[in-house]
């Protein structure tokens, strides 16, 4: 089983990583495979909710040091809104992307994507976005059920 898995992490990771043309370093993916075992081990070790609020306050706490060791001190407060407009943004985007894939691997409905807007226009068929034929487009524009089809 742990075979398999890891045989599908590669997988994704290749995929990935030449995702619209742009080439990912593979060792983005040791890192952050590095990190989802530490995270899987502390979910096992203290529960889902507890383990996702460690590592989100991780991420937090990682963010902030990496901001203030790479901006110049005279700039921080100036800089600072811009950069957590950025990170949110950036994390937000990582979150939808992340829901729209798993919940489409998993079957699950995941709702609306923030991002589908992008997904049509790159031709990415994902979620709901899969099960949109004419008549259910026409139930989404008019809010109404689609005329009845004819058995004849």
């Amino acid at each position: 089983m742990a075979d398999e898995q890891q045989a599908q992490t590669v997988a994704e990771n290749n995929e990935a990583a030449t995702q619209g043309g742009t080439q990912v370093d593979p060792a983005f993916f040791d890192a952050v495979n590095a990190y989802l075992a530490v995270s899987d081990e502390q979910t096992r070790k203290f529960g889902v909710k507890p383990a996702a609020m460690a590592m989100n306050y991780a991420a937090a706490r990682h963010s902030a040091h990496m901001y203030l060791v790479s901006v110049k001190p005279i700039d921080a407060a100036n800089e600072r809104a811009g950069f957590l407009d950025y990170m949110s943004t950036m994390f937000r985007r990582m979150l939808n992307e992340h829901l729209d894939g798993m919940g489409e691997e998993r079957g699950i409905d995941v709702g609306e994507s923030e991002l589908a807007a992008e997904y049509a226009a790159a031709g990415v068929q994902i979620g709901r976005m899969k099960q949109q034929t004419p008549a259910n487009e026409y139930v989404a524009a008019a809010g109404a059920t689609p005329p009845a089809a004819s058995n004849e």
